[in-house]
């Protein structure tokens, strides 16, 4: 079976500041419940497209419903030392602002280092990365992104549906080949008509998995004309320079 290790992207604290940052939380008082939900959804849909789940995401699953239990255990019921301690999610928010402030950190500096000229930084959001394509300008999408995408896809389908095994002669390589050949007849194309031109939810399973091959060596890029907007895929400007006439 293809794998695709999601360290290669992003990690489990890349996932949490994701769904903050989709849902407009706050990051000083998050909705522990709430987000343990939303959490957990996604690593069952990570299972279910068989993408190979670093541990650290099943660590963190084990600490947002740890801190979930001790949120929703009765004041009467909390011991007087259990009481007087920190807010149970102290120690995660500190993680998360400490990551987050070292992610627009890494990515100012790898930034000058490259000065790419058409590569810039969206200002107070030093990890959405502008990117310009013929010329429009576009905000890197995120592996959550394109995951959430996906899973837009398969709204109504089940799981045991997902599951139903189809045998069909339809390969990540095969894929990998479709995209880039796409993307030398134009410079930029809608993920959900890559997904609409699908036959069957197999294929929708192997073109994600091309997709993220593609993105790990860095051939593509997944874009949106705004946060969290719809998905477009093009060429890597920083390694495919378009022909100029």
């Amino acid at each position: 079976m293809y794998k695709v290790k999601l360290e290669e992207f992003e990690g489990p604290l890349d996932l949490l500041l994701f769904l903050i940052k989709k849902d407009e939380i706050d990051i000083y008082d998050i909705p522990i419940a709430m987000v343990t939900e939303q959490y957990l959804q996604y690593l069952e849909l990570m299972e279910l497209m068989d993408l190979d789940i670093a541990g650290e995401f099943l660590v963190m699953a084990a600490t947002l419903m740890h801190i979930k239990s001790k949120m929703l255990l009765p004041p009467e019921e909390r011991s007087p030392e259990e009481a007087e301690e920190e807010d149970p999610r102290a120690e995660l928010v500190k993680r998360l602002i400490e990551y987050k402030a070292f992610k627009e950190a890494a990515s100012s500096l790898q930034s000058l280092e490259s000065r790419q000229r058409d590569l810039f930084h969206r200002p107070g959001d030093m990890d959405a990365v502008e990117v310009e394509c013929n010329g429009e300008k576009f905000f890197e999408a995120s592996l959550f992104d394109l995951i959430s995408a996906f899973s837009t896809v398969f709204a109504n389908v089940s799981k045991e549906a997902f599951l139903e095994v189809i045998k069909e002669q339809v390969t990540v390589e095969q894929k990998v080949h479709d995209i880039l050949h796409l993307l030398v007849d134009k410079p930029s194309f809608a993920l959900k008509d890559l997904f609409d031109s699908s036959k069957s939810k197999i294929e929708m399973v192997v073109v994600f998995l091309a997709l993220l091959e593609l993105m790990k060596i860095h051939s593509i890029m997944a874009v949106q004309k705004e946060l969290f907007g719809e998905i477009q895929i093009i060429r890597n400007p920083a390694v495919i320079e378009p022909t100029k006439v």
